[in-house]
Order: C-alpha cells, then sequence, then structure tokens
C-alpha cells in the first residue's frame, strides 16, 4: 500500500506523543487505589441514571471489546451486525448513493427508513447528512463517527420520542465515547484483501490526564483507504457476467439509430478502428431485434467496490470541578476526502429545452437518428477524470455545567452545536458543447418530423476523441451543502422524589430549546439544463423547535416497577407550528431474582424532514421496467428477458409544504431470564405502526400500478377499477413520448397511510470457566413476523415480503460469536446469517405453482469472521483478524439483469480481508 505524506507524518507524531504521554504517565503514577464502587450507568432508554441495565424496553448493547473481537473495521460495519438493522441502506458502490450523497452511510432500524432512527452522539444530537438520502429524506452519515473511540453503542429499537423526541420512532442508536483512558493507547491497523485492492491504514491514539480538578480525554483518528474497483473482481468485471441474456449484452458504448430505434449497422471494420478503447475491449457486437453497433463488455467494470477515503477524526472531553458545580464541554471534529467511481460518462442529444429523448433530424443522411457515446478512459484521460469527489468537515462543541440543588436534586444545562460541511464535485458532460462537438450548429426544426435539424457526419460519432477534446466538453458541477442543529437544554434528576413501600421513585425533567437547519448550496447551472442529463433541485430551510418532558420511574410494590413518561414537541416552520404530545410507559415484573418480566407502550411524533418540505423542483436520472409494454407487446417473454426490463426514465420532484406530521404507536413485551449466574436468555416481542408516514412514490410501484390500470388487471388477473384514486394518481404521473416509450415520471413526497412491521428479537450470552481458559458465547436473532405498507388509506395492504411486493429485505437476521480466551491468547469467531430476500424480478413469480422448480428468492446466506490475539504483556498486543473467513462472493440471482447482478445493499464482493493489528499501552496502572 503506497503510504500517503499525511499518513506518515501522522503516524510519526502519534508515537512521539505516545512516548511523551508515557513518560509523562509513569512520573504521575501512584501506587494508592480507590475502593470498587458500583458505577452508575445511563441507559439509552432512559434519562435516569440507574445502575440496573435491563429495563422495560431491550437495549442491545456492543463494546469496544466486541467490535474488536468480531471484527468489525468500521461502524457501519457494527450495524450491519445489529439483528434489528433490516432495511435496505446505500452500499458504497450504489449508484444512488454516489450521485445523492457520496461518502455516506446510514443505519435504518427496523427497515422504515434511516430517518426514523435517531441516532445520537453521547446522548446528543449530531448534524445531518447536509445531502439528502436518495434524494429525499435527510438522515444521519454515521461513516465519520469515529470506531476507535467509541467506547460503547447502545441500541434501544421501538419506539422513544417520549424520552428524545422527534426522529425516535424506529429505535435509538447512542454511540458512547470514551470519557476515561488508563495512559496512552496507540492502535495502528493494516488492512488488505486476498484478491486484491482496498488496502488500508487505521491509527489511533487516546491519551488523557487528570490534575486536581481538572480531567481530559482526547485522541486522534487517522484513515486511510484504498479503492477497491470492480475490474478487480471476476464476478462484476464484464456484462458477461450477467445471468441474463439482455445483462450479458456488450454496452453500447458508440450507438446509432433511426427512428424506429433500429440499430444502424457501423460495419465490423469501423468498430476494429476501435478496438483500443476500454483497455482493447471495443468490439463489434448485435442486439437481437435491434442490430449491430460497437460496444464492450468489460466497460461496466469501471466502478468503486469501495471508495478512497483518506480522513482524521479528533476528540476530547474535558471537565473541571469547582466548590458546587462540574464545568465540561466535548469537542469533535473530522476532517475526511473520498473519491469514488460511479461510471463513466456518457451523451446523446439534449434539446436546450431538457428533452433527453434524443431524436434529431440528421441533413447528412436525410432521416431521424438517434445517437449516443460513452466516453472510455483513454478518452477521458485516466479514471481519475470520472471520479466523484467529496470533502466532509464535521465539527461538534458540548459546554455546560452541572451540580446539585438542595440534597436531592441533580441539574445539568448545556449548549450543543454540530455542523457538516461539504464540497462534493460530480464530473459531468455540458450538453450544449457535447451537442456542437458531434452534431455541429442546430439548423431549425424540421417540418415533416418536428426534430431539430443538424448536419452531422457518422463518422464524428466513431472517432475517438482525445483527452483534450474530452475535457473541451466535460466540467466538475461543484455543490458546497452543509447543515447544522444547535440544543439549548436543561435537565433535572431526583431519585429519590418520594418513598413508596417497595422504594423510592426516581424523576427526571428536561427543557430543550433547538435549531435545524440545512442548504443544498448546489452548482447554478446545475439547477438549469447546462450538463447532460442533470437538472437538479436545489434546496434550502429551517426550523426551530422547543420541548418539555418528564419521566418517573416508582416500585409500585416488591419486585414490580412502573415508568411514565410524556413529552411536548412544537416545530415552527414554513408559517406552520406543527406540536403533539407523546407519552410511554414500561413496566417490570421480577416475580423471581431471575427472572424479568417486562413490556412497555409509546406513542411518537415526526415533523416532515426538511427536505421533503423545502426541496426545490429538479430532474435526475434512474431506469424502470416498462410493465404496460412488457405485458402487451412481448406477454410470452420472462420479464428478466423483456426488451423495455431497462428504460432510461427522467424523475421529477419537488418538495411539498403542506406535508402533515408522521405519528407512530408501538408497544413490546417480553422477558430477561438468568437461570444461571453466567446465562441469560431474553425474547421480545415488538410492533411498531406508523400512520401518515412521509415517502417519495417509488418509480417502480407508478410503473407497476399504470400498467395494472391501463390494462385494468394485475398479471395474475385481479381486476383494477381504473378510476380509483391509485390509478388515476399513477396515470397522471407517467410521461410517454409520441412512440409510446416511457421518458418521465414525477414523485413528490406524501403522507403514506401506513407503515407497520412487528416481530421477535431473541438473545442469549453465556460464559464460563475452565482450567483451560475462559470461554463465552452470544446469539442474537430477528424475526419479522409481517411489514406492511398501504400508500392510499382504502388501497390494499402490500406485504413487503411477498414476492411481488417489490421490497427487497430479510424475515429474519442472525449472528452467533464463540470466544475463548486465557491469560495471553484470544480467539473469537463470529458468524451472521441473512435471512432470504426477494430476487430481482420476484414480482413476476407471484403466480408461480409449488414445485415448479422457479424460486423467485436468494437464499439465506452466511459470513463468518475469526479474530486471534495475543497479549506480550500488560501494554502490547498483537492481533490477527480474517472478514469473511470463507470468501464468499454474492450469491447468485439469476433474474438480476441490472449491474452489479447482485443486491448492493446486502452483498458486496470484496472477498477474504485480513487485519494485523499492533495495541500498545504506555503509562496508567
Amino acid at each position: 500500500m503506497r503510504m500517503t505524506p499525511l499518513s506518515l507524518a501522522l503516524a510519526a507524531t502519534l508515537a512521539s506523543l505516545a512516548f511523551q504521554s508515557a513518560f509523562a504517565q509513569e512520573a504521575a503514577s501512584s501506587d494508592e487505589s480507590d475502593p470498587a464502587e458500583l458505577d452508575v450507568v445511563e441507559v439509552t432508554g432512559s434519562r435516569i441514571p440507574r445502575a440496573q441495565i435491563e429495563g422495560p424496553a431491550p437495549i442491545t448493547t456492543i463494546t469496544a471489546e466486541d467490535i474488536k473481537a468480531s471484527g468489525f473495521m468500521s461502524v457501519p460495519d457494527v450495524m450491519r451486525s445489529l439483528t434489528q438493522n433490516g432495511g435496505a441502506t446505500q452500499s458504497q458502490q450504489d449508484y444512488s448513493g454516489g450521485d445523492f450523497s457520496p461518502g455516506s452511510q446510514q443505519v435504518d432500524l427496523r427497515g422504515l427508513g434511516p430517518n426514523h432512527t435517531l441516532v445520537l452522539v453521547n446522548g446528543r444530537r449530531i448534524a445531518d447528512f447536509p445531502l439528502p438520502f436518495k434524494g429525499r429524506s435527510n438522515f444521519t452519515d454515521i461513516s465519520n463517527i469515529p470506531i476507535g473511540m467509541i467506547d460503547r453503542v447502545e441500541v434501544l429499537t421501538g419506539s422513544a420520542s417520549a424520552v428524545y423526541g422527534s426522529d425516535a420512532i424506529s429505535g435509538v442508536v447512542n454511540f458512547i465515547l470514551k470519557k476515561d483512558v488508563e495512559g496512552s493507547t496507540l492502535d495502528v491497523r493494516y488492512g488488505d484483501t486476498e484478491q486484491g485492492g482496498g488496502e488500508s491504514l487505521h491509527v489511533n491514539f487516546s491519551s488523557g490526564f487528570t490534575k486536581g480538578d481538572l480531567s481530559a480525554v482526547w485522541g486522534i483518528e487517522l484513515i486511510d483507504q484504498a479503492p477497491l474497483w470492480a475490474y478487480d473482481r471476476d464476478v462484476q468485471d464484464s456484462t458477461a457476467d450477467g445471468p441474463t441474456r439482455n445483462s450479458r449484452l456488450a454496452r453500447r458504448a458508440y450507438l446509432r439509430t433511426d427512428w424506429w430505434d433500429d440499430y444502424i449497422d457501423p460495419g465490423a471494420d469501423t468498430c476494429n478502428g476501435l478496438a483500443g478503447q476500454n483497455g482493447g475491449t471495443t468490439g463489434y457486437f448485435e442486439r437481437n431485434n435491434y442490430g449491430f453497433y460497437c460496444g464492450s463488455q468489460e466497460s461496466i467494470g469501471y466502478g468503486t467496490i469501495l471508495s478512497e477515503r483518506k480522513g482524521l477524526n479528533g476528540y476530547g472531553t474535558f471537565s473541571l470541578a469547582l466548590d458546587e458545580v462540574e464545568l465540561f464541554a466535548d469537542v469533535q471534529l473530522g476532517y475526511h476526502t473520498v473519491e469514488l467511481f460511479n461510471d463513466v460518462q456518457a451523451w446523446s442529444y439534449m434539446a436546450p429545452d431538457g428533452n433527453e429523448e434524443g431524436y434529431f433530424f440528421n441533413q447528412a443522411t436525410d432521416q431521424v437518428e438517434y445517437w449516443q457515446r460513452q466516453f472510455s478512459p483513454e478518452e477521458m484521460g485516466g479514471l481519475d477524470k470520472g471520479k466523484v469527489k467529496t470533502t466532509q468537515k464535521t465539527f461538534g462543541i458540548v459546554g455546560g455545567f452541572k451540580g446539585t440543588l438542595g440534597e436531592a436534586w441533580d441539574y445539568e444545562a448545556s449548549l450543543s452545536h454540530s455542523q457538516y460541511k461539504a464540497v462534493i464535485e460530480w464530473p459531468q458532460i455540458v450538453a450544449q458543447l457535447a451537442n456542437n462537438f458531434f452534431l455541429g450548429p442546430a439548423l431549425g426544426v424540421n417540418e415533416d418530423w418536428g426534430y431539430e435539424t443538424f448536419n452531422a457526419d457518422p463518422s464524428r460519432l466513431y472517432t475517438p476523441l482525445t483527452p483534450a477534446e474530452y475535457a473541451a466538453i466535460s466540467d466538475y458541477t461543484v455543490y458546497h451543502p452543509e447543515s447544522s442543529t444547535q440544543t439549548a437544554s436543561f435537565t433535572v434528576t431526583n431519585g429519590e422524589l418520594f418513598s413508596l413501600p417497595a422504594g423510592d421513585a426516581g424523576f427526571a425533567g428536561v427543557v430543550e430549546f433547538g435549531h435545524q437547519s440545512y442548504d443544498l448550496k448546489p452548482d447554478p447551472l446545475a439547477t438549469e439544463y447546462y450538463y447532460y442529463s442533470w437538472k437538479d433541485s436545489d434546496g434550502s430551510g429551517s426550523r426551530n423547535r422547543w420541548a418539555a418532558a418528564g419521566e418517573l420511574r416508582a416500585p409500585v410494590a416488591e419486585g414490580l416497577d412502573l415508568s411514565v413518561a410524556g413529552r411536548y414537541d412544537q416545530y415552527r416552520f414554513s408559517g406552520r407550528n406543527v406540536g403533539k404530545l407523546t407519552y410511554s410507559a414500561g413496566l417490570e415484573w421480577r416475580p423471581l431474582d431471575s427472572l424479568l418480566v417486562r413490556g412497555s407502550y409509546g406513542t411518537a411524533f415526526r415533523a416532515p424532514d426538511l427536505h421533503y418540505v423545502y426541496s426545490g423542483i429538479g430532474n435526475d436520472e434512474t431506469s424502470g421496467t416498462d410493465y404496460y409494454r412488457c405485458r402487451t407487446e412481448e406477454p410470452d417473454t420472462d420479464l428478466s428477458d423483456c426488451s423495455y426490463s431497462d428504460e432510461g426514465l427522467i424523475r421529477t420532484r419537488e418538495g411539498n409544504r403542506e406535508l402533515d406530521p408522521e405519528t407512530s404507536t408501538s408497544w413490546s413485551a417480553g422477558f430477561v431470564w438468568s437461570p444461571l449466574e453466567n446465562l441469560d436468555f431474553t425474547v421480545d416481542y415488538f410492533d411498531i405502526d406508523m400512520r401518515d408516514q412521509v415517502q417519495d412514490l417509488r418509480v417502480d410501484n407508478i410503473l407497476q400500478d399504470e400498467a395494472n390500470c391501463l390494462i385494468g388487471q394485475t398479471p395474475t388477473g385481479t381486476a383494477v377499477d381504473p378510476n380509483s384514486p391509485t390509478c388515476l394518481d399513477a396515470i397522471s404521473r407517467v410521461t410517454r413520448n409520441d412512440q409510446g416509450e416511457l421518458y418521465g415520471i414525477f414523485v413528490n413526497p406524501i403522507n403514506v397511510a401506513r407503515e407497520s412491521t412487528t416481530g421477535v428479537d431473541l438473545s442469549a450470552r453465556s460464559r464460563w470457566e475452565t482450567s483451560l481458559g475462559d470461554f463465552s458465547v452470544g446469539a442474537g436473532y430477528t424475526w419479522v413476523r409481517e411489514h406492511d405498507y398501504q400508500q392510499y388509506t382504502g388501497d390494499a395492504t402490500e406485504d413487503q415480503f411477498a414476492v411481488n411486493s417489490g421490497f427487497y429485505i430479510p424475515r429474519t437476521k442472525a449472528n452467533l460469536s464463540l470466544g475463548w480466551n486465557n491469560d495471553a491468547w484470544a480467539v473469537t469467531l463470529y458468524g451472521s446469517r441473512l435471512g432470504r430476500i426477494a430476487s430481482y424480478d420476484s414480482w413476476a413469480f407471484q403466480d408461480i405453482e409449488p414445485g415448479s422448480g422457479v424460486d423467485p428468492w436468494v437464499e439465506a446466506t452466511y459470513l463468518y469472521n475469526a479474530t486471534v490475539s495475543y497479549a506480550f504483556n500488560d501494554r502490547s498486543k498483537l492481533a490477527l483478524a480474517i472478514d469473511n473467513l470463507t470468501d464468499e462472493m454474492p450469491p447468485v440471482d439469476p433474474t438480476h439483469g441490472g449491474y452489479p447482478y447482485y443486491n448492493m445493499s446486502w452483498f458486496d464482493a470484496i472477498g477474504r480481508s485480513f487485519y494485523l493489528q499492533y495495541t500498545h499501552r504506555f503509562g496508567g496502572e
């Protein structure tokens, strides 16, 4: 791996600081020790500090030791391991991620959308990623949270709005960073993949000190991640890897058609003259029923599976104890550069008004034609010219004071600020410059055909560009998005508010005032029809909020505890005041010392995302299946091989300032059983029911509805009323050209009538000591009983697990960890299971008969990580982690015709990876 100057300089600096800290710690060391005390832990599910972790709502805790032992190398890895994290989020190679939110990653508890999971750092909100998820909703980016500085992660699943307010509909993920350190610690980790590519270096240094009443903990983290290119993996380096006939076709790098979309044959000699393009893979190809063209199968591999990332994170927490008050402050900052490659740039004729049909009248040939080009790396001057480049700058600061009022009341007052600023550059083709280059000047509209006229020599289409010519028609569009959030809060707690026969009742109250804002700050030219197939929307807005909440926990009888909480939130934005009271209740019953029976119920409220409200009108390029033409023109052809299964679309979107807030109810019931001192089981049933959920309409659903409504029935023959609300809406959203081809689709956020999910979470853990060492077992399992979706009141409810639903989420997730350690050695084997998900074209199999041999599912998959560590002494340790121990590749889906031929939300082609980590601690006890 090539080390950058930044990597070398910072590594040397950290080593120097480590040795300096070692001498300082040794000089300050003392032989005196304090008596051990039971720590009071503030659990994410409650603001009331208490020594007893398990409460009425289930909480999953992942410690720093768990993260290392399980082979997790990033925060997204940790989140993917959660069995409750059941939503299909964007991976690093996700095309829409590169288009809308490059360099970011998300967590999606219960599969209800990343915007419904509240992400906290040290119990406080952080700024959203400044660009919206899939161009729609605001969300929190977890990729920049420093994994080396995490003490533990606490995950509360289910509604927590009554305690934490808006956003906590599906749960809360609280990243708790280190508050105490022993001496100074230096961690250096190097990683590589067995098949090559994706090398990484990770350096973390943490330290702290206590001098009288002043204490501090601080850390620095360096990340240097090399990219992994798709052409480095055999499973996705060529269209020949595609599972269907159409997907195996070479990409149409040079394409010329007539008005009827028949390909105009360039001749083998013309394509042979282009053989040097795309790494020598361009040739003469044929598409059945269309004709011949010049293309390449290998040009599909120009994309990154892992992004290149170089970054620096810093963190510090400080406290100063005065006579009657303690001052505290937390500071976090990050600077990251991320580079990824989505695809090569392309061009076809785009009219000044943005029409991308691409047809024009060619005076040179006296016919209507369509031209298309995909530019090769040789033309671009190298793949670096086509990278999406992101610079991310994050900053957060919290300051406040806390103390005691009277004899029983504790208080805390704090003010926090968090911001996320980015500079994002996307490579573009300037439409008018490319039009002039390939077609020449416009000569006016042809009266017979109604298309713009050009006198275009076809040889120009088949002549490769020089890098200078490519530079003359291309540019970067640069955005400067930013977001921020501020919160002022005052909290009081009293662990002995009043006494009951069974014990003391505890109370916590909080008042908050907050402000949230975002501004996309796009390139002004990107909001016009300037770049080819790119007309983006602007968006900016802010809102103020205030809230007041209270929580009471009381032992109503011996072994029976009751928790109740209530909160009122009000948001002010766009001339509106939106407010609601939410509440929750929990019950804990301990009939035996070894058994806890628990249950909870809560209501939730969520104001619409800022971008759902304030997004301006804009276009982006997507694709979809023209179900109407497939079913009417090729009724005997499988959908995966239908000629219209991957049609280009212009998606138009605009915000909605009349959106209503989302609401939900949730409840859980279960038990925690510890039949032995070293053996625990938990079982919890969950039920979340959302109403008026805000979502963008899904392209695939609209196209399926349009086909059903135009034909008058579903593929199974169920009658459809063309005058139903869904039909009238779907037909009005789809635009077709004069030839009946799909052209555009309009989507916007709406209040969905309902989405709900129910299921069961199970966990078990055990640890026992033997003469051979200590052994441990941990397991987690989530089974989702149902996940239903209803677009409009009165419509049929869709089962998201049905083969024809168009959703790709697993019903089950599981993990298992086996560990062993003695004084020096430690070994952990971690395994995860992802339950089956629907295949790419599963909706076409809805009427398959049992026993037919056709399977609409991608079956369950398994991944294993292994770690081995050896402690040379109390201060130094060497560890080897192997991720994807059995070198699993994505499962084969015979219907997945879209590149990379597997579901990118759940799978990747990284393969077996190795990580060597050395840890050394200086000073301390």
